[in-house]
C-alpha cells in the first residue's frame, strides 16, 4: 500500500512561553493512496490546521510530514502535488468560468490555448461544459462550488484537500453534492482529505474517518466501526447521537464505573401500559439479556420518520437525561408515552459499548 500522506508526531503550537495554543497536539496519521480520509471534529480541533499543513499553507511547530515518501516538512505549497477547495469558493469575481479555471495555469506558465484546453476538460468533468463563459455570479451556490473544484483538478493534483467545501449550501444541495463528490473520487481515484464538522457527511463519504478533538485524534476508523464501537466518551457523542453513562449510574447498571455509551435506537420501552403490544421481550428473557432502567419522560420530539423522547433516570442527589427513538412508522401516536410519564426501559447488553476512561473527553 502506497502512503500519500503521512504525519509523524506532528504539532503546530501558537504564541509565547507564557500562553501557548495547541491547535495540533502529537498528531500522527497515515493516508493511503487513493483513500476518501475525512478530518472530523468540532471547530477548534485542529483539522483544518491539519489540512493548512498538508498544503504548505503552514508549517509544523515540530514532527515531520511526507507526502508520497517526500518530506515535505517546510517546502511551500506549489512544491506540493496537492489542490485545496475552499468553503468560500475564492473565485475571481471579474473572471469568467473558463478562466478562472485556466488561472492556475496560466501562472505556471502554460500556453493559452493548452490552458483553456485543460479547463474545458475539467470543467466537462464536473459537468459544467456549456458554462464556461460565465461569470461567478450569474451560477448558483452548487455550480460555484464545482467551478472550485474544476479549478484544483485542472492542475492533475495527487492529493485533493477540501475544507469544508460543502458548508454554504443547503441541506438538499449538500446531500447532492455528496453523492458527486463520492462518484468523482471513485472517477478520479486520485486521494481525498476531507476536513468537516458534519459527522454525516463524514460517515456517508469517507473510506475512513480521524476523529479530532482539541488538536489531538481521538480514533481513526470506518465510518461503521466508529458508529458502533466508538473508543471514547467524545466519539461517541460527537458520531451521532449516544447516551454516555459514567460514575453512580454506570455503577447502578452495571457494577462498576467504568463509562459506556448505547445508541437511542437501542433502548426499548419495557414497561407501559400504552404500549403493551410493542413486541418486547418477556421479563424473564429480559433480565438475562438485557439492562432495565427507570425513567420519567421530559421532552418528546417528532422528527417525521422518527420520534426522539427524552427522560430523566433518577439515582440519589442526580438526575442524568437520556434519550430514545421510537419509530413513527411501528407505533401510533397513542402509543406514544406522554410526558411526566414513569416508564421501565431496557436495551440489549451486547448493544453496550465500555469507553475508555482517558483521552479528551
Amino acid at each position: 500500500m502506497t502512503i500519500a500522506v503521512e504525519f509523524s508526531a506532528v504539532s503546530r503550537h501558537y504564541g509565547d512561553g507564557k500562553q501557548i495554543v495547541r491547535a495540533v497536539d502529537n498528531v500522527s496519521i497515515a493516508v493511503a493512496e487513493g483513500e476518501f480520509f475525512s478530518m472530523l471534529g468540532p471547530s477548534g480541533s485542529g483539522k483544518t490546521t491539519c489540512l493548512r499543513l498538508i498544503a504548505g499553507f503552514e508549517q509544523p511547530s515540530t514532527g515531520s510530514i511526507h507526502i508520497f515518501g517526500k518530506n515535505a516538512t517546510g517546502s511551500p505549497p506549489y512544491e506540493r502535488e496537492v489542490n485545496t477547495v475552499f468553503q468560500d469558493y475564492a473565485l475571481f469575481p471579474h473572471m469568467n468560468v473558463l478562466d478562472n479555471v485556466a488561472y492556475g495555469l496560466r501562472v505556471k506558465g502554460v500556453q493559452k490555448s493548452e490552458s483553456y484546453k485543460r479547463a474545458e476538460d475539467a470543467l466537462t468533468l464536473v459537468a459544467l461544459a456549456d458554462y464556461g463563459l460565465r461569470k461567478p455570479s450569474q451560477l448558483s451556490g452548487g455550480q460555484r462550488q464545482r467551478v472550485a473544484l474544476a479549478r484544483a483538478l485542472v492542475n492533475k493534483p495527487r492529493v485533493l484537500l477540501l475544507d469544508e467545501p460543502l458548508g454554504a449550501l443547503d441541506l438538499k444541495l449538500r446531500e447532492q453534492m455528496q453523492l458527486e463528490l463520492k462518484t468523482l473520487h471513485r472517477k478520479l481515484g486520485i486521494t481525498f482529505i476531507y476536513v468537516t464538522h458534519d459527522q454525516s457527511e463524514a460517515l456517508s463519504m469517507s473510506d475512513r474517518v480521524a476523529v479530532f478533538n482539541h488538536g489531538r485524534i481521538e480514533q481513526v476508523d470506518h465510518p461503521r466501526q466508529l458508529y458502533t464501537e466508538p473508543k471514547t466518551s467524545f466519539v461517541a457523542d460527537f458520531v451521532g447521537t449516544a447516551n454516555v453513562v459514567s460514575g453512580a449510574l454506570a455503577l447502578q447498571i452495571t457494577g462498576n464505573q467504568q463509562p459506556f455509551s448505547i445508541r437511542p435506537e437501542h433502548i426499548s420501552i419495557l414497561s407501559n401500559s400504552n404500549m403493551a403490544n410493542s413486541g418486547i421481550p418477556n421479563v424473564d428473557t429480559v433480565q438475562n439479556q438485557m439492562m432495565q432502567i427507570a425513567g420519567e419522560v421530559v421532552d418528546i420530539q417528532y422528527h417525521g420518520a422518527t420520534s426522539k423522547i427524552e427522560f430523566d433516570v433518577h439515582h440519589d442527589a442526580f438526575t442524568q437525561r437520556l434519550m430514545m427513538v421510537l419509530s413513527n412508522t411501528e407505533h401510533t401516536e397513542a402509543q406514544l408515552p406522554q410526558v411526566k410519564q414513569k416508564l421501565m426501559l431496557c436495551w440489549p447488553k451486547s448493544r453496550m459499548v465500555m469507553l475508555e476512561t482517558h483521552g479528551n473527553d
